[in-house]
């Protein structure tokens, strides 16, 4: 049962993400302002596991001022922009800059994807799930994607996507950096993608929700954010030598042959690391040195760049590492995407890009590895390990998220320079948590890439974000993923955590085990504390059950509710019925949504279970022998917590 969700969470402070597809601000002109703040604009993505290309058509975002008034368009995508591929934005994100934003207040924001035929593009991982409904690596025609709630005229239709603030965003013209606006596109979350195979039909109909699946998330320290690697033209070089101003260049995505640039008019100026040293790699000429200063290197007007940048307090970029060539293919032929292989006895590991294709990599005794840790400078450009013994050690395995560079692009097979780990993340089943230490066990199809490691906890005097209130924390923390502002951290996160993951809830078989599952984050610790990976933060995930019946049907009073479910395919999972709860209550509500099929179209419609009408409707949904769909958090007392509930109406779905 460990399924994509095992990529499904997203790790409050360590969230990462900026955003997305093009340039230029868009006119905020509609709204009387005197005078604007430099907010940095992000859309980030919780990603799936079974997917190499989600890619989305971003159109516009605009801010929805309090009070009410017209929505402040403050980002518009460019011309000729392409898709935003999401998966590559796992708990990163792609900076777009610092946009000027008028000065108020904003309760909301609504984000326009296109919701024409080829606005979605989905391509399959190159080794799924077993069980995932697309081949392997193969492209969805478009045909066969059916983008919901588009509105418009044709060849002009448009997903306008509304997301409320937990709280309101203020933005400020004063020296003090405005918090960062992070809408965060949940590719894992089970009403998203809805794979169905209409009666006679021998190709899956993959249905996109867009209602529901994007939220905002809240960054607490700009200082934290892991950017994705930035692509550009130069444009100038200060005569000081202290900074670069690039314009922020696209890649043409899917990728067809040598990949081009699409350019956009938005303006970064990233600055050189004065204390630490940036790293310069010239891709050309194949070099590499530590400067502090960009005087003295040859960097001419319309060279292509690659850069990994961090923020600072203060709002500006500074350059840990920068790749120079005078085509954008020199800087672009570097595999970006999730390790799909990690093999110590071929010294490979195998890259997945965004077309779904794995990209064999050699380490040899030069190859770094490097930790994304933006908030320490140093350690951000220091390598934390060096050649083949670091994946004899499997520090590096399949799941964790990485940019790597190449020592020559043209050569066969390609050569790791040096590999930028992103996000460090092990998942699985939970099993022997202790005050110690926890152990995940995952098992993929190719049983070379299973592993089964026991994680130390973070060293509890480590920095380690902040909780929603703004207080700092320190040492591990966990919550659970449809709660991700319950922060568990502090002197009791350990043992309640043990006591969270202690239970398993099953349908009768082996097959038909529920298992505690998470996703944990890690930190590369001090060898003086301990060595190696750390975990930070885990959360704990709501499992994707079976298609199921409805065995006893919803009862309850107050907010607690919960009904009894038996696996449709009894004779692989089981007869034994399993209890799952089901919350009313506003802001911690389980989410309810009916999928009506008919005629091979599929309607998704969200049930406010909070209100009589929708409590009544979910009521008559979960009638004795219903189909439904649950993803759930497993409970100690062998329960599920219900995250999701999806029921049936119309053509029965498959197994």
């Amino acid at each position: 049962m460990q399924r994509n969700l095992i990529h499904a969470a997203v790790c409050g402070a360590l969230t990462a993400g900026l955003a997305a597809c093009g340039g230029g601000d868009g006119s905020a002109s509609s709204m009387m302002a005197t005078s604007y703040g430099s907010v940095p604009v992000m859309i980030s993505d919780a990603s799936s596991e079974d997917w190499a290309m989600i890619g989305v058509r971003v159109q516009s975002i605009a801010l929805l001022p309090q009070g009410g008034g017209s929505a402040v368009t403050v980002w518009t995508a460019p011309a000729g922009s392409t898709y935003v591929n999401l998966e590559q934005l796992d708990q990163i994100g792609e900076l777009l800059g610092n946009v000027q934003i008028p000065v108020g207040t904003y309760t909301g924001a609504v984000v326009t994807v296109g919701g024409n035929p080829g606005d979605v593009m989905l391509t399959a991982a190159s080794n799924p799930e077993p069980g995932f409904s697309a081949a392997a690596g193969s492209t969805v025609d478009p045909a066969n994607i059916q983008i919901l709630h588009a509105s418009g005229s044709a060849a002009a239709l448009s997903v306008p996507i509304t997301v409320s603030f937990d709280s309101p965003l203020t933005v400020t013209s004063s020296s003090t950096p405005n918090p960062a606006l992070d809408l965060e596109f949940d590719l894992a979350n089970p009403a998203f993608l809805i794979g169905h195979l209409p009666p006679g039909a021998t190709t899956t109909q993959w249905a996109v929700n867009f209602n529901g699946p994007v939220r905002r998330r809240t960054v607490g320290n700009i200082t934290r954010l892991v950017l994705r690697h930035a692509y550009g033209t130069v444009t100038a070089v200060a005569t000081d030598g202290s900074s670069i101003t690039i314009s922020k260049d696209f890649p043409v995505l899917p990728a067809k042959g040598t990949e081009t640039a699409v350019q956009s008019s938005q303006s970064l100026t990233i600055l050189a690391d004065a204390t630490n040293g940036t790293l310069f790699y010239d891709v050309d000429a194949k070099t590499t040195q530590t400067v502090k200063s960009f005087s003295g290197l040859h960097i001419p007007n319309g060279e292509f760049v690659r850069i990994a940048a961090r923020y600072q307090q203060n709002g500006t970029l500074v350059a840990t590492r920068v790749w120079e060539s005078s085509t954008f293919a020199g800087v672009w032929v570097s595999p970006e995407g999730h390790v799909l292989h990690a093999d110590p006895a071929t010294n490979t590991v195998v890259v997945e890009n965004e077309s779904g294709v794995g990209v064999p990599l050699l380490v040899n005794s030069a190859t770094e590895f490097f930790f994304r840790q933006p908030q320490n400078a140093l350690a951000d450009a220091t390598p934390i390990g060096t050649g083949p013994a670091f994946l004899a050690s499997h520090n590096l395995v399949r799941g964790f998220k990485v940019h790597a560079s190449v020592v020559d692009p043209l050569a066969v097979p390609l050569v790791a320079q040096s590999i930028d780990i992103e996000t460090a993340q092990y998942s699985g089943t939970i099993s022997q948590p202790n005050a110690s230490n926890f152990t995940y066990t995952h098992n993929y199809p190719s049983s070379g890439d299973d592993y089964s490691i026991a994680l130390n906890y973070l060293s509890p005097s480590t920095a380690n974000g902040s909780d929603a209130s703004g207080n700092a924390i320190t040492g591990y923390k966990w919550w659970n993923f449809a709660y991700p502002t319950l922060v568990n951290y502090g002197a009791n996160a350990i043992s309640s955590f043990v006591s969270a993951t202690a239970g398993s809830a099953s349908f009768g078989t082996a097959a038909g085990v529920i298992p505690a599952v998470g996703v944990s984050y890690n930190v590369w610790e001090d060898p003086a504390n301990a060595s190696g990976w750390a975990a930070a933060a885990t959360v704990l995930l709501p499992v994707p059950v079976p298609i199921a019946k409805v065995s006893t049907p919803l009862a309850g009073s107050g907010t607690a509710y919960n009904f009894a479910i038996t696996a449709l395919n009894s004779v692989l999972y089981g007869t034994q019925p399993v209890t799952v709860d089901v919350s009313t209550a506003s802001g911690s509500a389980t989410l309810v949504y009916q999928v009506d099929r008919n005629n091979g179209i599929v309607t998704v419609s969200p049930v406010d279970i909070t209100t009589p009408a929708g409590l009544a409707t979910l009521t008559a949904g979960l009638v004795n022998g219903a189909l439904t769909r649950v993803s759930g958090l497993v409970q100690a007392d062998g329960t599920l917590k219900g995250y999701v509930v999806t029921y049936y109406t119309g053509t029965t779905p498959s197994l």
